[in-house]
């Protein structure tokens, strides 16, 4: 009985160190919930950069305000007839 007992407990020594030191154990597991969690957040800054794309598309099929307001704003167009004043803060 106490040989039994002995390879009993030393099979679960051997479980156990499968288990927190061999592949697919504790450790790997680990790492791979922190991979996932990265790229998670990734993902969710990528999706929010996706939905922020497909709403300025709706926006230029829509009309044209939106491509107005584009052109004004990034090739510093003017209307005939308009005034351009830049102001330039003293710093």
């Amino acid at each position: 009985m106490r040989v039994f007992s002995v390879l009993l407990f030393g099979l679960l020594v051997l479980m156990q160190a499968k288990l927190w030191a061999g592949k697919n154990g504790v450790n790997d597991y680990r790492q791979v919930q922190d991979e996932i969690a990265i790229q998670s957040s990734v993902n969710s800054e990528l999706r929010k950069r996706n939905d922020e794309m497909f709403a300025e598309i709706d926006d230029l099929r829509q009309g044209l305000d939106a491509i107005e307001e584009r052109a004004r704003h990034e090739l510093g167009m003017v209307k005939e007839g308009e005034t351009f004043y830049r102001i330039i803060d003293s710093d």
